[in-house]
């Protein structure tokens, strides 16, 4: 068995789905594993990505990530995720703090937690505004048609 640290990109192919997650084959060597309720995103038995040690447990076994780990990496990826979005709605998504955590899974496939970290950032760096019923980029011109 290789030695895996945390934090470590990896390559995995998705395996069996259970109730509590997926089993995951890790760099071709071991089995991991991916909670159910840390994925945004539609997966296939047999499909292969690019992942992220979580956590190595006792047992030895792995809990794996589709996210980078650690705030700082995945709050950028959220925050271009967000902009990507915003460009792609007119500089508008009609999602704010309150929205149901089902409704931001839906329409950008990341937790509520991100989407509330990502905004902070993008707030804060006076990339977008807040307003009542949603979230607007900041001097965004509509693409010339």
């Amino acid at each position: 068995m290789e030695d895996f640290k945390e934090g470590q990109q990896v390559d995995i192919i998705i395996g069996s789905f259970s109730k509590v997650g997926i089993t995951v084959l890790v760099d071709e060597c071991c089995e991991g594993l991916l909670y159910k309720n840390e994925v945004y995103q539609r997966l296939e038995e047999g499909q292969r990505l690019k992942a992220f040690v979580k956590k190595i447990r006792e047992d030895g076994r792995l809990d794996i990530s589709l996210q980078p780990i650690g705030f700082r990496n995945s709050i950028t990826k959220f925050q271009v995720q967000i902009l990507t979005s915003l460009k792609a709605h007119n500089g508008f998504l009609p999602l704010t703090d309150k929205a149901e955590p089902d409704t931001i899974k839906f329409e950008l496939g990341m937790s509520k937690k991100a989407f509330k970290n990502a905004i902070g950032g993008l707030y804060k760096n006076k990339v977008i505004s807040l307003e009542e019923n949603g979230i607007r980029l900041i001097d965004y011109t509509e693409p010339q048609v």
